[in-house]
């Protein structure tokens, strides 16, 4: 790499293999065009940028090691071994050892060792951005991210994976996508140490110990962790169904779903797929959620309590039922008497008495029933058992 440091008139030196303060693409700081001062039997500029500070954590400088430099250098660091042609130069660069910031923001006090890193921290508080597209519009504060952002429009992925040729706009991405190949999960939870590749993915976990749920409805209230769980949940309040079954079995157009994943899930109706099976049993399922459910057969778990009686269940619709038990509500009630019942099936058989049907039949002599349980009862008879 090579590294460039403005003097107090305006001068670049140039230092070889000068480490960078980040693998993160910055900006040039703007006010060195203004100043920039011609030096002979220099090669233009590296379009490799200085350190930049970032506007809310303050700037980071450059770190050197001890490297030679072309041309006339009469000044050497006695820390780092890197000369210089001029003293204010080599002045300039001893603020990398030292940490001397002696350019402070005269708004928010965040000081930095450049003026031309100011320079562009105080775009934060005016809303300057001098670096507008010309295709679309847009603005920035920041010529490198004005740069980014042009790739939009040329396509233009510089930074390729040198393992699944998948390419990037930005080395940062291609640093984050090399995690995939390497496994490497360098940000952790400090409260239950799970690891992860990205600091947004950190971020987005640590609301499941916090609670936190940044992203509220504006109808409703209803609030979420994440945004695209919001985005999702809007289409209850607009009623869009964006994703169509394209099913042949289906007699209408396609049936229509708010959310892709239960498109997907329809789908297993028609396919039969299982993905799902049971590592004890073998029995597949369609969904995760009954898979887990199911696990509980297995392990007689029964995380549903009732709070009046203490009795557990597998099931949380098991738990509500058994609940009518206490309140005495019956929310199935039958058309044509009146008649109510806790549950849907008992309000079925219950709806064969008015039709005149009798589909339990008794095997031995013929006779039937309207309910399984008067055939159960019979059967008895049968078997010389008291009634």
């Amino acid at each position: 790499h090579i590294c460039f440091w403005q003097t107090e008139d305006g001068g670049e030196e140039r230092a070889r293999n000068a480490e960078p303060s980040s693998d993160a693409e910055t900006e040039d700081s703007d006010d060195w065009d203004e100043t920039r001062e011609a030096q002979s039997g220099s090669n233009p500029p590296s379009d490799v940028p200085l350190s930049h500070d970032r506007p809310d954590v303050g700037e980071k400088p450059a770190s050197c090691s001890k490297t030679k430099t072309r041309g006339k250098s009469t000044f050497p660091c006695s820390l780092c071994g890197t000369a210089f042609a001029q003293k204010r130069t080599l002045k300039r660069h001893m603020s990398i050892h030292t940490g001397e910031k002696p350019f402070p923001c005269s708004l928010c006090g965040t000081a930095f060792a450049r003026k031309g890193n100011l320079k562009t921290h105080m775009r934060i508080h005016t809303g300057e951005k001098p670096f507008p597209c010309s295709l679309c519009g847009t603005a920035f504060a920041r010529k490198e991210t004005f740069k980014i952002h042009m790739r939009i429009h040329t396509r233009e992925k510089p930074f390729p994976c040198s393992l699944c040729d998948t390419a990037f706009t930005q080395r940062g991405t291609l640093k984050q996508h090399m995690r995939i190949h390497t496994g490497e999960k360098p940000f952790n939870c400090s409260l239950c140490g799970k690891g992860f590749a990205q600091k947004a993915d950190l971020k987005r976990h640590m609301r499941i110990h916090t609670g936190e749920k940044p992203f509220p409805c504006s109808l409703c209230g209803t609030a979420f962790t994440q945004k695209p769980h919001l985005q999702s949940h809007m289409r209850i309040h607009t009623g869009e169904k964006p994703f169509i079954s394209s099913c042949s079995k289906t007699k209408t157009t396609g049936k229509r779903f708010a959310q892709k994943g239960n498109l997907k899930r329809h789908m297993r109706i028609h396919t039969g797929e299982k993905p799902f099976p049971c590592s004890l049993c073998g029995t597949a399922f369609a969904r995760k959620g009954n898979l887990k459910t199911h696990m509980r057969i297995h392990t007689g778990e029964k995380p549903f309590n009732c709070s009046l009686c203490g009795k557990g269940f597998a099931k949380k619709g098991d738990l509500k039922r058994h609940m009518r038990i206490h309140t005495g509500e019956k929310p199935f009630i039958c058309s044509v008497c009146g008649r109510g019942f806790t549950r849907k099936g008992n309000l079925s058989n219950h709806m064969v008495i008015h039709a005149g049907e009798k589909p339990f039949v008794c095997s031995l002599c013929g006779k039937r029933y309207t309910e399984k349980g008067s055939l159960n009862k019979h059967m008895r008879t049968h078997a010389g058992k008291n009634l």
